[in-house]
C-alpha cells in the first residue's frame, strides 16, 4: 500500500481496511493533496482483493472541517480552468467512494462541516457518536455545495438539502439520524464498538452481493416502477442466482456453516 502524507491506511479486522484522514491540527480539512491521497487510496483498496470493506474516519476530535480555507482562498485567486480542473477531481474523488463496489463505512465524530457532510454521505453507511454536528457551510464563505450537492441530495431528499445548503444549519446528530445524514448514533466511547458491530454485518454478506446490490441500486431512482425497471431487477436476480457464491450461501444456510467469504 503507498505511504500518504495525510492519510493512515491500516488493517481494522480482517478484511476491513481503514482510511483515516490525519490532519487533526487543521480538524482533517482536505485540500488539493488529501483529495488526490483519497482518490488513489480508495483506487488501490478497491482492486484489493483482500480488502471487502472500506472505513472512512478522522483523527482527532473531528471528522473533517471541509475544505482548507487556505486551498479555498488560492482557488479564488485561480482561473476558471484551475478551478474547473480542481473541482473535476473533488467530483472524481466522492464518485469514486460512492461508487466502491465495496462497502464504505463512515465513522463520524466531532464536527463535518462543509465537504466533511459530502464525504458521510458519500458513504454507504455512516455511523456517528452522539457528539457529532454537520453543517453545509458553504454559503457562508459565498461559494455553494455543488460537488456534495447531489451526495447531500440522495442521503437526506431535496427540500431537507437545500435548507441545509440555504441556511447553513449546524445540526446534531439526533437530527442527523431523523433526516438521513447518518444511519445510527451511539455514545461516543460505544463508536468503534458500534463500527465493529456493523463491520461484522457486512462481512456476512457475499462480496458478489454486495457489488451487484451497489450496482442495481445505483440505478434505481425513487418514483414509480417502470417496466424497464421490472426487467432490469428480473434480469438481474436471473443472472445472479446462478453465481458460485449464489450456490455457496444457499449450501452454507442448509448445512448450518458459516459460508466460505465469511473471514474466521
Amino acid at each position: 500500500m503507498t505511504v500518504f502524507d495525510n492519510l493512515l491506511v491500516t488493517q481494522r479486522a480482517p478484511g476491513v481496511a481503514q482510511i483515516t484522514m490525519s490532519r487533526p491540527a487543521v480538524f482533517n480539512a482536505f485540500d488539493e493533496l488529501m483529495i488526490g491521497e483519497l482518490d488513489a487510496a480508495f483506487t488501490e483498496l478497491i482492486d484489493d482483493a483482500t480488502v471487502r470493506v472500506i472505513v472512512l474516519a478522522g483523527e482527532g476530535k473531528h471528522i473533517s472541517a471541509g475544505a482548507d480555507l487556505q486551498w479555498m482562498q488560492r482557488a479564488a485567486q485561480a482561473t476558471q480552468e484551475w478551478n474547473l480542473l480542481d473541482a473535476r477531481r473533488f467530483a472524481g474523488m466522492l464518485h469514486r467512494i460512492a461508487s466502491a463496489p465495496k462497502p464504505v463505512v463512515a465513522r463520524v465524530q466531532g464536527a463535518a462541516l462543509g465537504g466533511g457532510v459530502g464525504l458521510a454521505c458519500a458513504c454507504d453507511i455512516a455511523i456517528a457518536a452522539d457528539n457529532a454536528s454537520f453543517s453545509v457551510s458553504e454559503a457562508k464563505f459565498g461559494i455553494l455545495p455543488a460537488v456534495i450537492g447531489p451526495y447531500v441530495t440522495n442521503a437526506v431528499g431535496k427540500r431537507q438539502a437545500q435548507r441545509l445548503a440555504l441556511a447553513t444549519t449546524r445540526i446534531g446528530a439526533a437530527e442527523a439520524l431523523a433526516i438521513g445524514v447518518v444511519q445510527q448514533v451511539v455514545a461516543l466511547d460505544a463508536l468503534d464498538a458500534a463500527v465493529d458491530a456493523t463491520l461484522k454485518e457486512l462481512l456476512a454478506g457475499s462480496p458478489n452481493a454486495q457489488r451487484e446490490i451497489k450496482a442495481l441500486f445505483a440505478q434505481l431512482e425513487v418514483g414509480p416502477i417502470s417496466p424497464e425497471v421490472r426487467e432490469l431487477t428480473a434480469q438481474t436476480i436471473s443472472r445472479v442466482r446462478g453465481t458460485d457464491e449464489a450456490r455457496e450461501g444457499f449450501a452454507a444456510f442448509l448445512a448450518k456453516r458459516p459460508a466460505n467469504w465469511i473471514p474466521q
